[in-house]
């Protein structure tokens, strides 16, 4: 008894150690699922980690080395951060009892080789960071084999070099799969090809021939393909050779990449072999020339599938000797969408805008166009199906000139003109007829007169120096007049259609009758929900909370809860094997009893059957459960565990809800193999009507098995023990 005291003191005096040192190493680990333990200066990952931490921040410590012990205990951790340590070694099963795991960022580490035996048993893993180490390859065979659930992969680094078939073994669908492979030199054909769908690759490159043959593996699996930081001319070979249509590919994605005229006359060439592509973007990069692209050998590719490009922050060192792409005419006809921003545009010449005839949105932000040149742009049958049209942030100075040039456009719907330097505007001014929603905000004009369309849904001329509003303008529904000069608000009267202004930032002090005016509330149809919200929201959360009452009330009185929770179990139970190995069995007898019997269990029976020659094993719950563990599995455990089930019967026992667990939990696993591996002692006789309704296990049990009853007479209790020892080597 003094050992066993002994022994417990020292288990309570080592945990509450440890979680002094967690306490001690990382102060927000204290009762939080949310361990924040990031640039602490750690050099090891601190003891003491339970099961109640979900979240594990190690950030940007010091750490070297993941041990086996480490990270024993955190069995519910969804996310682990260690990205910027030291670490340059993992034990193999440092990650072996993280099941749960959903995050792992293990960038930017000193990780010399990846090992498939970190990722085993990660079966719940969704993003996986492994960019910024320092290995070379993944290895002969795929790294992650086991990870079925991961959805996002980020990997590669400077020295990242060599991609081999089978790496990817196991992954059949990505969300994203990011590959930092500047100096990528050798990569085998087909090894992409095993992931059968990624909505999104990223992949840095700098090698254009490795780049093809990447293009080719990923036709049937990428949607959308970011290639970054590709310079090199691009070699002349069919980017579809050998492939079968239909292709996946939908979106392609040119970003922080160099190119020469040579090289976008070839790639042009090349891209209309891929026919499911629809939109090419082409972000931050340099041409380095000035548009000579060999327009006869595009022409002769025959039509581009491109649907929409975009063209951001490109930079044209010669951008004023750049040519005016004649001869591009048959490329751009079925173009519905085109953006070229951030990229000193200050004219399409009117011969080629002709040809976009399909061009419905069409985006010139943050350019160099003036009114001379923008009214050569939309010269007259120029893009004749462009429905909106964005020229905000560029040199525009004449409101009258620009209204003028965009009037010539029929089919203008939305118009956007916003921070140009008009400073004037107009008494009049000619629109396209079909105008609904223009935008002049922070153009610098001081008043608005007529010169604003009447045919207007929407409007914006916030940011101005207005004083008042005065328009009629019978169809707008929405007006923006926010940082302005305002004193009073727009009369009612001249837009009775408005159902959205906004006027904040003004200077307004008062308000008139007049600019209240409008549609009477009395022909104004509103339903119960819009007159009477507080009081329809009240009445929907009582009865819900009336049903939610009535339905813990009739759960309680029929044990629903309790049913619930031994379904979850017994599922969990029955994907187990029937039978545990024999090298598993570890006790003779799981023996399930009522607290109230641990007095006769403990003190004659166990001393009886323990003290025997040669002496049983059993497993008592007080004794053997794993402390930590969810009771349930301990109770499923065990008995797997053991040769017999040993049921100490007695009024208690059927009052006791964990004795219940542990009979239906054994009738699931024994007696449904027909075998005699329960075994029931009577302590007490037991009535009929105190066994519940729902133990109709236990009735079936007693009907169908034989038990042994304890005598209360001291000369019958040798035979009871014989025959109890006998049952149990049976």
């Amino acid at each position: 008894y003094t050992w066993g005291v002994w022994a417990i003191y020292m288990v309570l005096a080592v945990n509450l150690s440890e979680e002094q040192v967690l306490k001690q190493a990382c102060p927000s680990c204290d009762a939080t699922q949310i361990c924040n333990c990031s640039s602490m200066d750690l050099d090891f990952i601190p003891a003491g980690l339970t099961a109640k931490i979900t979240v594990l921040n190690l950030a940007h410590n010091r750490i070297k080395h993941i041990r086996t012990q480490d990270l024993q205990q955190a069995v519910n951790l969804r996310a682990l951060l260690l990205q910027s340590n030291k670490i340059s070694s993992i034990d193999k099963d440092s990650f072996r009892s993280l099941g749960k795991l959903e995050l792992l960022d293990l960038s930017n580490n000193s990780l010399a080789h990846l090992s498939p035996a970190w990722f085993g048993h990660l079966f719940s893993l969704q993003n996986l960071h492994l960019q910024g180490n320092s290995y070379r390859d993944l290895g002969e065979s795929s790294p992650f084999s086991s990870l079925r659930s991961l959805s996002a992969l980020h990997l590669g680094n400077p020295q990242f070099s060599t991609i081999r078939r089978g790496n990817f073994e196991g992954i059949e669908l990505l969300d994203k799969l990011w590959i930092d492979g500047g100096n990528l030199s050798q990569y085998e054909p087909g090894s992409l090809k095993l992931i059968k769908k990624i909505n999104h690759m990223i992949i840095n490159i700098r090698n254009t021939s490795v780049f093809s043959t990447i293009v080719r593996d990923l036709l049937h699996s990428v949607v959308w393909l970011e290639v970054r930081e590709i310079k090199v001319e691009i070699e002349n070979k069919s980017l579809v050779e050998n492939s079968t249509l239909p292709f996946r590919i939908q979106k392609l994605t040119f970003k922080d990449a160099s190119f020469t005229d040579q090289y976008i006359s070839l790639l042009i060439v090349l891209l209309k072999e891929i026919t499911s592509l629809q939109e090419l973007e082409v972000i931050d990069c340099v041409l380095e020339g000035k548009g000579d692209w060999d327009t006869k050998e595009i022409a002769r590719g025959g039509q581009s599938f491109v649907e929409r490009i975009s063209v951001i922050n490109v930079t044209i060192q010669t951008f004023y000797l750049f040519f005016d792409m004649k001869g591009m005419e048959s490329q751009i006809n079925k173009l519905k969408t085109l953006t070229i921003a951030s990229s000193r545009v200050f004219m399409v010449p009117c011969e080629l805008a002709k040809h976009f005839s399909s061009l419905l949105y069409l985006d010139f932000h943050d350019n160099l166009l003036v009114n001379s040149r923008l009214n050569e742009t939309i010269c007259k049958d120029a893009w004749p199906s462009l429905q909106t049209l964005n020229l905000n942030q560029n040199s525009l100075k004449s409101l009258k000139q620009t209204a003028d040039s965009v009037a010539r456009l029929p089919k203008l719907i939305h118009l956007d003109i916003s921070q140009n330097n008009f400073g004037v505007i107009p008494d009049a001014c000619e629109w396209p007829k079909t105008l609904k929603h223009l935008n002049l905000s922070s153009t610098q004009i001081p008043k608005l007169t007529t010169c604003i369309p009447s045919t207007l849904e929407v409007l914006d001329v916030s940011a101005n120096n207005l004083k008042e509003f005065g328009l009629q303008l019978p169809f707008l529904r929405e007006l923006y007049l926010a940082k302005n000069q305002l004193k009073t608000l727009p009369g009612a009267a001249p837009i009775p259609n408005l159902v959205a202004m906004s006027v904040r930032r003004n200077k307004l002090n008062s308000f008139s009758r007049e600019e209240f005016e409008g549609v009477r509330v009395g022909a104004v149809h509103l339903s119960l929900m819009e007159c009477h919200r507080s009081l329809v929201v009240s009445l929907i959360c009582a009865l819900v909370f009336l049903v939610i009452l009535v339905l813990v009330a009739v759960g309680y009185k029929y044990h629903a809860v309790w049913y619930l929770r031994m379904t979850w179990a017994w599922l969990q139970a029955k994907r187990k094997p029937k039978r545990a190995p024999a090298k598993d069995i570890c006790y003779d007898a799981f023996v399930s009893y009522s607290e109230n019997d641990s007095d006769w269990v403990e003190n004659i029976m166990v001393r009886e059957l323990e003290q025997a020659c040669p002496p049983f094993r059993l497993c008592l719950h007080k004794r053997d459960f794993v402390p930590g563990k969810w009771i349930v599995d301990n109770i499923i455990d065990s008995i797997e565990k053991s040769h017999k089930t040993l049921f100490v019967l007695s009024e208690h026992f059927v009052q006791s809800e964990w004795c219940k667990y542990e009979l239906d939990f054994s009738h699931f696993r024994l007696f449904d193999e027909n075998n005699d591996a329960a075994i029931l002692v009577l302590l007490e006789p037991i009535q009929s009507k105190a066994i519940p309704k729902r133990f109709c296990k236990l009735r079936k049990i007693m009907n169908t098995k034989t038990y042994l009853e304890w005598p209360p007479e001291e000369e019958q209790q040798e035979l009871f023990w014989e025959n109890l020892k006998g049952a149990l080597k049976s």
